[in-house]
C-alpha cells in the first residue's frame, strides 16, 4: 500500500487508508517473569549483547508511572531479567549501535510544579554490563532517537513540542559523532515539515539505513478522540521513508493499530486505543513490529515490508 504524500494529512485519513487495505497478520503477546506482578510494555527491540538475546522493558505498577527499565533475556518462551544486569528508572527504553558500542537510552522524569518533567538521557558502553551514562537531551523532549550513517556521522531525529512543535513533530539534524551530540545541536534541528496536523502528533521510535542512502523510520503517530486533550488518546505504528540529503519523507503510513493485536488490560481507560511502536527486526521475508500496547502489555505482529526498499543490512533476529 502506497499513500501520496500530502500536506497535513489527519492521522484518522491515514488509518483509514491502513484499515481497508489491512489484512491479518500473526500476532503474539511477550511474556515476562519475575515482575512481581508489574506491567512490562513499551519494550525496546530485541538485540544481542554477551551472547543473549535481550529485550528491554518499561516495568512498572499498573497504578503508577513511576518507572524502571530492565533488561531481559529470551529462556523458552518467557523472558527472565538478566541476573547482574543494571536497571534504570527510566520510561520507554530504545537501544542502537554506534562506533561498534551499544546505545541505549529511555525516558527520565523529575517532579515539576505541574506534574512531571521529562528528557531523554542516553547511555553508552561495550555492552549491557558496563554502560555509562553519556548524554542528556533537552527537557521536555521525548523520542529522541540517533542512527549511524554510513559515512560515521550520526544522524538525530527530535521531537520538540509547544511554541515549536506545537502537540509534537519530527525533526533531523546530524552531528560528526556520538562525542558531538549537543542540546543546542538538538534544538536547532530543522522540523520535518507537512507530516502532522496541528491537532495531531508525533515522534520517531527507531531508524534503518536503506540501500537508496535513505533512512526506514518506526515512528508512531497520535490524536486525542473529537480533538479533545481531556479525551481519549489514539495512537498508531507508522512508517515513513527520510531522505537526509534533502531533508524530505515520503510514504507515511500507518503499519499497525491496537485492533490487530490481541485484547488485553488498560492502564487508564483513555489509552485502550494505543500502539507505541518500539521497531522492526527482518524476519522470514518479512518483519516483525514490537510494541507496546494500551500501556500496559508488550506485543509484536509480522507486517509486510514498511519502506518499500531493502535495508542497506539485512541482520536476522535477535
Amino acid at each position: 500500500m502506497i499513500v501520496d504524500r500530502r500536506a497535513n494529512t489527519r492521522i484518522d485519513t491515514l488509518y483509514q487508508a491502513f484499515a481497508a487495505a489491512h489484512a491479518s497478520c500473526p500476532t503474539g503477546k511477550l511474556r515476562f517473569a519475575d515482575v512481581e506482578g508489574c506491567d512490562v510494555y513499551n519494550p525496546s527491540t530485541p538485540f544481542r549483547s554477551g551472547g543473549r538475546r535481550v529485550i528491554a522493558g518499561r516495568v512498572e505498577r499498573r497504578d503508577s508511572e513511576e518507572s524502571t527499565a530492565v533488561f531481559f533475556e529470551a529462556r523458552g518462551d518467557a523472558w527472565y531479567p538478566v541476573a547482574g544486569a543494571p536497571r534504570f528508572r527510566l520510561q520507554d527504553p530504545f537501544i542502537t549501535t554506534i562506533g561498534g558500542e551499544l546505545v541505549f537510552g529511555g525516558v527520565e522524569t523529575s517532579p515539576a510544579a505541574y506534574g512531571l518533567s521529562w528528557r531523554t538521557v542516553f547511555y553508552r558502553g561495550p555492552d549491557l554490563f558496563q554502560l555509562r551514562r553519556c548524554f542528556e537531551g533537552p527537557l521536555g523532549m521525548k523520542d529522541i532517537r540517533l542512527r549511524e550513517l554510513v559515512d560515521g556521522r550520526v544522524g538525530i531525529f527530535t521531537r520538540p513540542r509547544g511554541l515549536i512543535g506545537e502537540r509534537g513533530m519530527i525533526g533531523y539534524t546530524e552531528v560528526d559523532s556520538l562525542d558531538a551530540l549537543s542540546e543546542a545541536a538538538i534544538e536547532a534541528a530543522p522540523l520535518i515539515t507537512d507530516m502532522f496536523h496541528p491537532l495531531d502528533w508525533g515522534g520517531a521510535n527507531e531508524a534503518h539505513l536503506l540501500q537508496s542512502g535513505e533512512i526506514g523510520v518506526i515512528a508512531h503517530a497520535a490524536y486525542f478522540a473529537d480533538d479533545d486533550a481531556d479525551g481519549e488518546r489514539r495512537y498508531y505504528a507508522t512508517a515513513f521513508v527520510f531522505d537526509p540529503s534533502r531533508r524530505s519523507w515520503r510514504n507515511h503510513r500507518v503499519i499497525a493499530s491496537r485492533r490487530q493485536f490481541a485484547p488485553g488490560p488498560a492502564k487508564r481507560t483513555d489509552l485502550v486505543d494505543v500502539v507505541f511502536s518500539s521497531g522492526v527486526e527482518p524476519r522470514n521475508g518479512g518483519f516483525r513490529l514490537y510494541a507496546g500496547t494500551s500501556d500496559a502489555e508488550a506485543q509484536w505482529v509480522d507486517i509486510p515490508d514498511p519502506f518499500g526498499v531493502p535495508l542497506l543490512h539485512q541482520p536476522g533476529p535477535a
